[in-house]
């Protein structure tokens, strides 16, 4: 559809914000530019998925020097993929990174199909994800909605439905907003105008290039829009964790391809859940951390109890995993839960020595 009126007011003084207030990011191209680097767009929406600009940059970075191009991903080994992600979260994310890339290389010959459809076509690609590559990379008319467009969205049209049952009231006005010509700069203005100006708490209103237009801004709280249904309680679990070590290297396993963290390296441990079980992969002499290491998933709390033992020469855990040097340990690649295990373990040692 194409905006009038009101909408393409709207659209136009973004754009000439973006013209000048655009940020510099690398995955994007100046404002008015070509398309971007299908490739580095897409990359880089993979990694903002519920992840800020300033987590991503590091990673980015380090992704784009190590696999410059999409084939060069799609031939990288899983365990390499997955350590180069550990720390950014959502590793699902990382999992699909390497499906998609290789379906890219297989089917399509290395080149991202150009339209929301055929990239929807790509595993692991979502609606959002799909729209923002099309618009971004190959300049289609495509409505991108994130966290931060959807924000600025419903304080403009000042959309009461709480969320997410607000979700295609917010989809249809971003629709009447976005033009048919620079789609991906549009998109991406939208994006940096709820980063940085039209924030969660205390929007810069004052500083706003859509004031005029905002109806959230007439009434007394615009912070207020968009509406939240109250968040429900997030169930609390309990777990175990062990450090095995033996001759300076400990024992790590790499957990199930599908679920939580996986594909991951990781010390073992047991069920999460309200009772877990004292399943120890081996039987050893035990010596309980003094705190367990808390944290937060999607859809949950988790309490880790640690518990460290020493193995004599010869002796292996059940099941299969790998023995790692404890002084490399920052290398392995662990999820954030399992590198501050780690740390923790470290500190706990240090203490230990200290009082010896």
């Amino acid at each position: 559809m194409r905006v009038e009126g009101r909408e393409s007011k709207i659209a136009g003084d973004l754009l000439a914000h973006y013209n000048v207030h655009a940020r510099r990011l690398p995955w994007r191209a100046p404002p008015g530019a070509n398309a971007s680097d299908p490739y580095r767009v897409w990359l880089s929406e993979v990694m903002l998925q519920q992840t800020t600009v300033a987590a991503v940059g590091p990673y980015f970075a380090t992704f784009t020097a190590r696999w410059p191009t999409v084939e060069d991903l799609a031939a990288a080994q899983d365990a390499d993929v997955m350590a180069a992600w550990a720390g950014l979260g959502y590793y699902a994310r990382a999992r699909n990174l390497l499906a998609c890339a290789r379906a890219v290389v297989r089917d399509h010959d290395g080149r991202f199909p150009d339209t929301e459809e055929g990239l929807r076509a790509l595993p692991g690609v979502g609606a959002y994800t799909a729209a923002a590559v099309a618009a971004i990379a190959f300049g289609r008319r495509a409505v991108v909605v994130d966290a931060n467009v959807e924000r600025v969205v419903a304080r403009l049209f000042a959309i009461d439905t709480p969320l997410p049952a607000a979700r295609p009231a917010i989809r249809v006005a971003a629709d009447a907003i976005t033009p048919d010509a620079r789609a991906g700069d549009f998109a991406q203005a939208m994006m940096d105008l709820g980063a940085t100006i039209c924030t969660p708490r205390n929007p810069a209103c004052g500083i706003c290039p859509l004031r005029q237009d905002c109806a959230a801004l007439a009434t007394a709280d615009p912070a207020a829009f968009p509406v939240k249904a109250p968040k429900k309680a997030k169930p609390h679990r309990l777990g175990h964790g062990w450090w095995i070590e033996r001759d300076g290297h400990v024992w790590l396993v790499r957990r199930p391809d599908k679920g939580l963290l996986g594909g991951m390296r990781a010390l073992p441990s047991s069920d999460w859940s309200a009772t877990p079980e004292w399943t120890p992969p081996v039987d050893a002499k035990w010596t309980g951390l003094a705190e367990p290491i808390s944290h937060v998933f999607t859809h949950f709390s988790l309490a880790l109890a640690l518990h460290r033992a020493h193995l004599d020469a010869g002796m292996e855990p059940k099941g299969t995993g790998e023995w790692w040097p404890v002084e490399r340990i920052g290398e392995a690649g662990l999820p954030a839960l399992f590198a501050r295990a780690a740390d923790a373990v470290r500190k706990d040692k240090d203490a230990r020595n200290a009082t010896d």
